[in-house]
């Protein structure tokens, strides 16, 4: 399996209401970042200035990042959320197919096709946000936490096509103290509610079991946690591949 090439590529993983779209706020420029919607329309949490597209049909994303390469204003593609998006493709294209096997296979071509081709060959920031889900290990009786995914897709997970994956938590301000970095900030406001809301960057023995990951030296160990502000991620990429 081959990867796709853009170095600009984000996986925002985590479980529901932890601050997943959220974290888009901080995107610089916002009229550039073309905001692919595969929930139902659901609205954001903030007022974006994006360039917001609902998508109702999963060929529609094909079609928006060929036409972003006819943009040069629009700089970042989200995609939020792929589990919307692969369920919509479930529903309105294996679901209702004579031939499920068959089905199955372009669910799984869909997905390969837009990473390694529409993503890869992409010159804009692409972030794409994803559910989690916490399913037992029946070998070694452990949890894990990854993406959900269906048909053959599952064997590798999407976190796979992915060399940036972020989580996002909810962490106790009292546990993120301990953690010092130019790139978390606790407030006011997060000090008296007790947590906040931040993305951890590298794995830690409690969370061995999750799909976290990123390029070698891209993170410090002190960088674990840090505010779920995108904007310091994108950045924090440009600078490792420059």
């Amino acid at each position: 399996m081959s990867e796709p090439s853009n170095d600009n590529l984000i996986l925002v993983s985590g479980s529901s209401a932890t601050g997943k779209s959220a974290s888009l706020q901080y995107l610089a420029d916002p009229a550039g970042v073309m905001y692919l919607n595969t929930e139902s329309n659901k609205k954001l949490p903030f007022k974006s200035g994006f360039m917001e597209l609902n998508v109702t049909d999963p060929f529609q994303i094909n079609e928006a990042f060929t036409h972003a390469e006819t943009l040069p204003d629009v700089h970042t593609i989200v995609i939020d959320s792929l589990t919307f998006l692969m369920d919509q493709f479930e529903t309105q294209y294996v679901l209702t197919s004579d031939n499920k096997m068959t089905a199955w296979g372009d669910f799984a071509q869909y997905f390969k096709t837009l990473m390694q081709q529409y993503v890869a060959e992409s010159s804009k920031n692409v972030i794409v946000t994803a559910h989690t889900l916490s399913i037992l290990n029946e070998q070694t009786m452990e949890l894990e936490t990854r993406v959900p995914i269906k048909g053959a897709l599952k064997n590798n997970g999407v976190e796979a096509y992915f060399s940036t994956v972020i989580s996002t938590k909810a962490i106790t301000t009292k546990k993120l103290e301990k953690t010092s970095n130019d790139l978390l900030d606790i407030t006011d406001y997060e000090e008296e509610d007790g947590f906040k809301y931040v993305f951890q960057t590298r794995l830690t023995k409690e969370t061995v079991n999750e799909k976290i990951r990123s390029p070698m030296g891209m993170w410090e160990r002190g960088e674990t946690y840090i505010d779920n502000d995108l904007q310091q991620v994108i950045q924090r990429l440009h600078d490792y591949y420059s």
